[in-house]
């Protein structure tokens, strides 16, 4: 698999220090501010006759959650006990919450947090969840279930030696052995219990063409249902220990990063979405450029397996979609996902229903050598037994998008991590432009009608009570929701301008610039 920008995890592993060279610029000339550092913060564009409805983000470097109204105004918030970043609203106002474990072992960079925090509309914490261990992590994202589960992303651990019995070439294992990934479904019980009731293990669906012996070996281009266990990169050698006292020194190392687990995050899923009426979950896999579809009808045994469920798969992908190189079909240039974020799909009764929300973050701009940013809609080829055609061609489509935008100078709109879009109940699409925390809402015909920028950060500290650098992620926002007015979990409630509003956050000035001598 080839790759054409950087890898997040190692972005975020370096303090997100790639971009701050942008930061010039106008944002009507093509602005790479990506950051959106000393710009305007706060609700820049309005209009009329606009939908009802709040915009939901969990303010960075910081617990808590905020409901800002179409004015731009802070109308409620949900305090947790941790750093947030990904709220979900439940219909009786509660908000369920991943947030960041303050201790959590091994894993330290790529979008582990290992909590997740029910917690009530007055702020009681009604759940707190932790699954945060030397093996296993939650990470990026989870999905609620109708039935109130948990459908949570979890990086599984393993060592070098069981990444090479699972067939992997040893120039492609990372020195301490990759992070592979697995989901779990899992059921809340009291204030802090759990009850998992069903997982799916990517390990369970490998393929490679490396060991005749092993027993997962097979034709990768045979198999589109199952991963080739050897894509990726070779793994470098492991830097030194100066290299690791420096980034720890300059506190860009990331919690817990060692000599050799850069790179251990193989796959990196960073969003999980859930249809209820086919019983699927989608993924969105931005190391392998490519969102999967798997069938949750099945129970774990099945889900192991090649068999089972409603698809008669067991766990193996239903679908998977931007890069068919993946599986030998095509080459670089039938690449259509780089480095994408947010895979969701369109909700009964919104316009496009059934079709597939992307935040695609990374598109190659020929022959300009800068990337930028584009949302998709896609409609994948569902058929009506829910299983997805595969062409005669060995892949599958569409080629054409439903939908898409880009920005009218194509350059300006660029986010290279994080980020989301979704879609609204009157066809406009939300859109979460995640580094800058800028959040905008797009007509069928690309035109902004609204944007606000998130103005807030806590104060959050590390561990060991240091600072947490303000730059250069200051305003991000990994996601952030738009909800109609009319949503359960209003009824009752009384959502007014909190008085006085929350304390915006002021970018310290600049260091003064040094005159050059004559």
């Amino acid at each position: 698999m080839k790759k054409v920008f950087y890898y997040a995890a190692s972005a975020l592993m370096l303090g997100l220090v790639i971009h701050c060279s942008q930061d010039k610029g106008k944002e009507d000339k093509a602005d790479r501010n990506m950051f959106g550092h000393r710009i305007p913060r706060g609700l820049i564009t309005t209009s009329e006759g606009l939908m009802p409805g709040y915009l939901m983000f969990s303010v960075p470097n910081s617990g808590s959650t905020y409901l800002v109204n179409r004015e731009g105004k802070v109308v409620h918030e949900w305090k947790g006990t941790y750093t947030a970043f990904n709220p979900y609203l439940l219909d009786d106002g509660s908000l369920m919450v991943g947030e960041n474990d303050v201790d959590y072992p091994v894993f330290g960079f790529g979008g582990p947090y290992g909590r997740i925090q029910k917690i009530s509309w007055d702020g009681k914490i009604l759940w707190d969840y932790e699954l945060a261990d030397e093996k296993h992590i939650l990470h990026h994202d989870f999905a609620v279930k109708p039935n109130g589960n948990i459908l949570a992303i979890v990086y599984e651990a393993i060592s070098y030696e069981e990444a090479l019995a699972l067939g992997r070439a040893p120039h492609l294992i990372p020195h301490s052995g990759p992070w592979l990934e697995k989901i779990i479904e899992v059921v809340p019980e009291g204030e802090r219990g759990s009850k998992v009731v069903w997982e799916w293990n990517l390990a369970d669906h490998l393929i490679q063409d490396l060991d005749p012996d092993k027993p997962n070996y097979g034709d990768p281009g045979e198999h589109p249902e199952l991963l080739d266990f050897n894509t990726g990169d070779s793994i470098p050698e492991p830097i030194s220990q100066d290299s690791l006292d420096q980034l720890r020194a300059l506190g860009r190392g990331g919690r817990n990063l060692t000599r050799f687990n850069p790179r251990s995050d193989l796959y990196h899923f960073n969003a999980i979405s859930y249809h209820p009426e086919l019983e699927q979950i989608a993924i969105s896999s931005p190391e392998l450029s490519e969102i999967l579809i798997l069938d949750q009808s099945t129970t774990t045994e099945e889900a192991a397996s090649h068999s089972g469920g409603r698809s008669g798969k067991g766990g193996d992908f239903l679908y998977r979609w931007g890069n068919p190189e993946n599986y030998r079909h095509g080459d670089s240039t039938d690449r259509r996902l780089m480095y994408q974020h947010d895979v969701r799909w369109i909700e009964p009764g919104k316009p496009g229903a059934g079709n597939l929300t992307i935040f695609n973050n990374n598109i190659p701009n020929v022959p300009d050598s800068l990337q930028y940013t584009a949302i998709y809609e896609i409609k994948p080829p569902l058929q009506p037994d829910g299983s997805y055609l595969l062409r005669e061609t060995g892949d599958y489509g569409p080629d054409e998008l439903e939908w898409s935008y880009v920005a009218k100078d194509t350059l300006s709109f660029y986010a290279s991590f994080i980020s989301g879009a979704h879609r609204m109940e009157n066809g406009n699409t939300f859109i979460n432009a995640g580094p800058a925390g800028r959040f905008f809402e797009v007509t069928p015909d690309r035109e902004i009608v609204w944007e606000y920028r998130n103005p807030y950060r806590g104060n959050a500290t590390k561990p060991n009570g240091d600072p947490e650098d303000i730059m250069p992620a200051t305003y991000f926002i990994f996601r952030a929701t738009f909800i109609p007015a009319d949503h359960p979990a209003f009824e009752g409630k009384i959502l007014e301008p909190l008085d006085p509003q929350p304390e915006e956050f002021k970018m310290p000035p600049p260091p003064p610039k040094e005159e050059k001598e004559e």
